[in-house]
């Protein structure tokens, strides 16, 4: 089999007009699994990303209730290994590694190699996030590219500065990055402290008025077993300790940012058909949808217009990809990477009628899993570590009922979930029937 390759700009539906999607409900999510979750990788190999990945692709199979051998596809997000969103040939490793494969990230092609998969004949790799990741593994069941499909990320935290290469990982900020990036990754602080200062001033609200979802999203996490929290530090966190919290870049302080952890997930998708003799309760895939603004900017920073539009416009794409409403949606986990930028998703989606200015007025109310608005349900990544998974795995086990004491009490028939960050992300919409 040849290298795999970055799934092609073909597989993704990236603007409105669409339609639902052609195979709503025939295609299932019917296993999960995760690895433990550390703080960060130290050097033992039987913590690596590979061996990782072993355990949660192992997982995902014996929770279907298939074997190694029925698989013929895997999808991968190859973070660290040439994937454009984590930075290329960063030298986590120094010899005698001859690769990072296994290490800083894991491909398909060493999944396949390292489980043994003999009867795989499709892969393919889906750059950044396990949203992205998704989208692409129920395109490729839906269009009959591959029947049994497991569906792998593998985030890692290794040695040294996390997340930096090329002109991020200088001791310096050149030329305009003085001033656009002075902090060495990306624009995600200052652009969301900016964004969530114009929000406040519009809707006239204020940071301490987050409490209530972060602690929340804490509380949430400890009830995940697979999470940070849950396995390394099961404390207890308060207002108090949100409100006392030292800033990173004002109105954002460190912890509406999550932490960096290593850990892997992995789900495994089919067709509909095939999921009805397997072993866990079918969560049928009724839609997805792919936004990107591009890299047009009207200034350095995004401006509170830009983002309400482009989740609107976010929002609207998976409806109609879903054929769901609002009011349809049961389980709702929008992206919570810097929960500064929660609320434009809460209110673009408009769940639970939830609109424009309203979202800190509804995190006074009960957002707790036992209420009627449990929002983030799977503790999101501020609650159990910086994956972009545990959204994912909420939903699926939600919908399934088998959440544990995270299982929400309202009804738990549909689900959307996604990200990361507005402006860009991967969504997809989940139903407990196809139809």
């Amino acid at each position: 089999m040849a290298k795999t390759q970055m799934a092609p700009d073909s597989v993704y539906r990236k603007k409105e007009g669409l339609g639902v999607w052609e195979h709503r409900g025939k295609v299932a999510v019917v296993g999960l699994g995760n690895s433990p979750t550390d703080r960060r990788f130290e050097g033992d190999l039987e913590k690596s990303l590979g061996a990782y990945s072993i355990i949660a692709a192992q997982q995902a199979m014996a929770d279907a209730g298939v074997t190694p051998d029925q698989i013929d596809g895997v999808v991968a997000v190859p973070t660290g290994l040439g994937d454009p969103w984590s930075g290329t040939g960063n030298p986590y490793f120094a010899p005698p590694y001859d690769s990072e494969d296994g290490l800083s990230g894991v491909s398909a092609d060493w999944l396949v190699n390292n489980l043994g998969l003999k009867n795989v004949n499709f892969t393919t790799h889906a750059p950044g996030c396990m949203s992205n990741a998704m989208n692409v593994a129920a395109q490729a069941v839906g269009d009959g590219q591959t029947h049994t499909t497991l569906v792998l990320r593998a985030t890692g935290n290794p040695p040294g500065r996390y997340h930096q290469s090329g002109e991020a990982g200088g001791q310096v900020a050149p030329g305009a990055k003085q001033w656009e990036d002075p902090w060495g990754w990306d624009q995600g602080i200052p652009l969301y402290a900016y964004g969530f200062t114009e929000y406040c001033r519009r809707y006239g609200t204020n940071h301490d008025r987050m409490a209530p979802f972060v602690v929340n999203l804490r509380r949430n996490g400890l009830m995940v077993p697979e999470g940070y929290y849950t396995q390394n530090r099961p404390e207890t966190f308060t207002e108090e300790d949100y409100l006392n919290a030292r800033w990173i870049a004002k109105p954002m302080s460190i912890n509406d940012c999550d932490l960096p952890v290593q850990t892997v997930a992995c789900y495994l998708m089919t067709t509909a058909e095939r999921a009805k003799d397997m072993k866990q309760k079918p969560v049928y895939v009724l839609g997805h949808a792919t936004f990107n603004q591009g890299p047009i900017y009207s200034n350095a920073l995004h401006t509170l217009e830009q983002t309400e539009r482009w989740t609107d416009t976010t929002a609207r794409m998976v409806y109609e990809a879903s054929g769901l409403t609002p009011s349809e949606v049961d389980v709702f986990n929008p992206y919570d990477g810097f929960t500064l930028f929660t609320q434009y998703y809460l209110e673009a989606f408009g769940w639970h009628g939830v609109k424009r200015g309203e979202a800190h007025d509804f995190y006074a109310g009960d957002i707790s899993v036992e209420g009627p608005h449990p929002l983030l349900s799977s503790g999101g990544n501020n609650g159990s570590g910086r994956t972009r998974f545990w959204h994912y795995t909420d939903c699926i086990q939600q919908l399934q009922g088998r959440a544990g004491p995270r299982q929400v009490r309202i009804k738990a028939e549909t689900a959307i979930c996604g990200g990361p960050t507005p402006g860009s992300g991967n969504w997809m919409a989940f139903g407990t029937s196809p139809d």
